[in-house]
């Protein structure tokens, strides 16, 4: 058991430490992510001049380029925003109904 919680707790720091906030980024580090370009890296770091990203659908929102495919991409490459990473809305239930 204390061998369990301590590669949990392993696993977590590790991850924590791939983890790069949106918020606080500088242009070399948001360039360093994997899916971001210069381009992209610009468009974040003006969009950011107007205040913080409050989550990842204000990213959206506010940085052209930036849809839910490219937000999983983003996050999976270790971007946060807020500390959390990019959650994939669920998929509505399949209620086996056909559409008319």
């Amino acid at each position: 058991m204390l061998k369990q919680l301590f590669a949990a707790l392993c696993c977590a720091l590790s991850l924590s430490a791939l983890a790069l906030e949106v918020n606080t980024a500088n242009e070399a580090e948001l360039d360093s992510v994997r899916g971001l370009g210069p381009a992209s890296t610009a468009r974040i770091l003006k969009a950011r001049e107007q205040g913080l990203f409050k989550d990842w659908a204000d990213l959206m929102q506010r940085v052209k380029g930036i849809k839910a495919a490219t937000a999983a991409k983003l996050s999976k490459a270790g971007l946060t925003v807020n500390q959390l990473p990019y959650l994939t809305p669920l998929a509505a239930p399949d209620t086996g109904a056909k559409l008319p």
